[in-house]
């Protein structure tokens, strides 16, 4: 993996891990990074919910100990072209010296070993759990304070990604299928691009402040641990600087549902709920007490301003999805979902910028 860039004195395997043959892999993998496990007594757990990269837990049969489980993230097929992997290392690395991430273990050629976080991912009812949604603002603000190196750039990831994925985009899809099926929803990639410089020259004037953000604060990578009364994030692939107005509306446009077939868009969060969350996130981003009602509704307004971003970002990502994609997920059906929803907002979000 001669194009990621790995600190002195990181771990790196010289390995590819196959989906059709992840035990054997990973194996290989732990004999570096764990050399005094013995490898009949260690027991694979496949995690199911993931759409991008496989995921699996790794953990001795004589070990109860959830702290000695490494996760193994293998990922997705060709999701380098989607994320740059170097900025992910070093994001992680980042966050972990400020226990915000959890510790990299190691590098091999498509994933990376780290450490497991004990507890729950979030669902649909947890979400707006009063003891669990307070400390998910707090650690977002915490996050949202941190500063990278000088030499990376303050600005918003949101559009270069777009445009990422957009250049990303087949002409046509290989399988004709599904090019007949991208045509009939979206009619082509010329009109996708027309709107996206639409959108963006409407919220480009949005004022809301450039953070460190994680960008994909789905319920799938918020952990809960009930016993300590902590929450975690995981999975920093898109972390980077962002409005801080983009990661909120991210993570309230995942309360809907978890799956295709769960989504269910009553669930988005009120009014009151957001503007409860935004004054706790405000709480600790701004370092008092009593946050002011002008300073809430201002990031209340450009929450709302910025889903519109959120939805046709994963839309456009879907569609790549779509065509490189070999998981069993239906992604032309979540391109379809976060776009029509896209539509449905955005007539009433721009008018406040005419």
């Amino acid at each position: 993996m001669s194009s990621v860039c790995l600190p002195a004195g990181d771990v790196f395997v010289p390995i590819k891990i196959e989906e059709n043959n992840l035990h054997m892999g990973i194996s290989k993998l732990l004999e570096v990074i764990r050399p005094n496990w013995p490898a009949n007594d260690i027991k694979f757990k496949l995690f199911t919910d993931g759409i991008t990269n496989k995921l699996v837990a790794c953990q001795l049969n004589t070990d109860h100990n959830n702290e000695n489980i490494v996760l193994v993230r293998i990922y997705g097929n060709k999701t380098d072209l989607l994320i740059d992997r170097n900025a992910e290392l070093r994001n992680i690395k980042t966050l972990n010296k400020l226990g915000l991430a959890p510790q990299v273990y190691g590098m091999f050629e498509n994933g990376l070993a780290y450490q497991y976080y004990p507890g729950e991912t979030l669902t649909v009812e947890s979400v707006l759990n009063p003891k669990i949604w307070p400390l998910v603002a707090t650690q977002m603000a915490k996050m949202h304070k941190v500063k990278l190196a000088e030499e990376i750039k303050e600005e918003p990831m949101v559009w270069d990604k777009i445009e990422q994925f957009l250049m990303l985009l087949p002409e046509p899809f290989t399988d004709p299928k599904k090019h007949k099926r991208f045509v009939n929803s979206f009619g082509s990639i010329t009109r996708l691009r027309i709107e996206f410089e639409r959108l963006k020259s409407h919220l480009i004037r949005t004022e809301s402040p450039i953070v460190f953000a994680h960008n994909d604060l789905l319920l799938g990578n918020v952990i809960y641990n009930q016993a300590e009364g902590t929450i975690a994030f995981i999975d920093y692939e898109y972390a980077t600087y962002n409005y801080q107005g983009f990661d909120i509306a991210n993570h309230f446009n995942e309360f809907v549902g978890l799956s295709i077939e769960d989504i269910d868009y009553s669930r988005y969060p009120s009014e009151e709920f957001q503007k409860q969350w935004i004054h706790t996130y405000l709480t600790e981003y701004l370092n008092t007490d009593n946050p002011s009602g002008q300073d809430i509704d201002k990031v209340y307004t450009e929450v709302q301003q910025l889903s519109l971003a959120s939805h046709f970002l994963w839309g456009i990502w879907s569609l790549v999805q779509y065509e490189l994609s070999n998981i069993d997920f239906d992604f032309g059906r979540y391109a379809e979902i976060r776009l029509n929803q896209y539509q449905g907002l955005k007539d009433k979000i721009f008018k406040e910028f005419s």
